[in-house]
């Protein structure tokens, strides 16, 4: 009895012992596994990281690059400084500013403001004759160059067909145009707030604004040769006056084609002299 209960302890005993020792090893193992996991994760972590300082690298020095040639192209357009002027140039304008109106030239606070002067006083004398000047109103902004036509120049009341008297200066605006290859033009047509009549064959003021801007184009292109892909036509109806519709005079002012030329700055300076002999 005594035997067989030995037995049984020492069995007991030997089975616990088991156990444990498996226990102890697959707990080993697990924490063998789970420090392995650490070290490949940690890595991981810095092959990650070295991938993410490399972008944020190449992202700054891309974000430089842009910065430089912004600050390239801006230094290149920038019209208050006297170096993007040839002394040419600068002879050309100095001279034009003794014809320009004077109380304009007293308002001219800087660089660009006497260049546009310059460059508008040049560029009307080269499109109008002194009895259409009133008629012919030049705005520059930057080296973008805005003609306003008054409709009385170009159109008969309400119709959209180019009037035999514009001839002159539709060749002289072309004259301008074809001077330069790169030089891009827009034709907007503007009109006054008044109901087309009912009945007529124009839908509206949409339409009226759009048939003029394509006539002037069309003229351009068949009768004085200026290239169509330099062209574009637009309508803006009413809806861009330049002085309320309150009275006639004011309606007068807002029937109008606008002609935007695009030049290059080369171009733009070469607008200080005028084109016309004699001027």
């Amino acid at each position: 009895m005594k035997r067989t209960l030995l037995v049984a302890v020492l069995s007991v005993a030997m089975l616990s012992s088991c156990v444990s020792k498996k226990k102890y090893v697959e707990l080993e193992t697990e924490l063998s596994n789970t420090q392995s996991n650490l070290q490949k994760t940690a890595m991981e972590k810095e092959e990650a990281q070295r991938k993410l300082d490399a972008i944020e690298a190449r992202v700054s020095d891309y974000n430089a690059k842009i910065n430089s040639l912004q600050e390239s192209n801006d230094s290149k357009m920038e019209m208050n400084d006297l170096t993007v002027m040839s002394n040419n140039n600068k002879a050309k304008m100095r001279e034009t500013l003794k014809k320009v109106d004077q109380e304009a030239l007293r308002n001219a606070r800087t660089l660009e403001d006497s260049i546009n002067l310059a460059v508008s006083y040049n560029l009307k004398q080269s499109i109008s004759d002194d009895s259409e000047s009133d008629d012919v109103n030049i705005t520059i902004d930057k080296t973008v160059v805005m003609i306003n036509v008054s409709d009385k120049l170009l159109f008969n009341s309400g119709s959209y067909r180019v009037s035999n008297k514009a001839s002159n200066l539709m060749q002289k605006l072309a004259d301008v145009i074809n001077s330069e290859p790169s030089m891009e033009v827009m034709i907007e047509g503007h009109t006054d707030d008044r109901t087309i009549v009912k009945g007529s064959h124009l839908q509206d003021n949409w339409d009226l604004s759009v048939r003029r801007a394509t006539s002037i184009v069309r003229l351009l292109q068949d009768k004085y040769n200026v290239a169509p892909e330099k062209l574009i036509a637009a309508g803006r109806s009413s809806y861009s006056p330049l002085v309320e519709n309150t009275s006639k005079d004011n309606m007068a002012k807002n029937r109008r084609t606008r002609i935007v030329i695009i030049p290059n700055l080369d171009k733009f300076f070469a607008l200080l002299e005028s084109e016309q002999s004699g001027q």
